[in-house]
């Protein structure tokens, strides 16, 4: 089983709760994928001194071991693009990061760097990595 986080940043107004309830959504309709990763809604931080609370900023899926990280890599990108406005992601498993961009495409590079957080173990010391 893999954890992977995934933020939005969405453009000023946005909601970024919403996408990423979307993006649950999204992954729920693939049958691909549907049966083999569970995701939750979470909150980065907690409420600061004053504030009544942050809403949901994080998606923590868990993905079985039969997912391919293609598989998941391609359902996500196809979910971004076809957002009106597409926000940047970023997808975080361990200590290794990838940030997409919003205006990066969903090339073959793209889908490689998100496939290797996905498939390559794990090592200390991590990798960030930018699409």
């Amino acid at each position: 089983m893999t954890d992977l986080d995934v933020r939005v940043t969405t453009e000023p107004g946005g909601d970024a709760e919403d996408e990423l309830r979307s993006l649950m959504r999204w992954l729920h309709d693939d049958e691909e994928l549907s049966r083999r990763v569970r995701g939750r809604l979470g909150a980065a931080r907690g409420p600061r001194p004053g504030e009544m609370g942050t809403g949901f900023d994080l998606l923590q899926l868990a993905i079985g071991t039969a997912v391919s990280g293609g598989s998941l890599a391609v359902s996500v990108l196809q979910w971004r693009d076809s957002r009106r406005r597409a926000p940047e992601l970023t997808l975080r498993s361990g200590e290794m990061e990838v940030r997409i961009p919003r205006g990066a495409a969903g090339d073959p590079e793209t889908l490689r760097r998100i496939a290797a957080l996905l498939d390559e173990p794990q090592e200390p010391g991590g990798d960030d990595r930018t699409a």
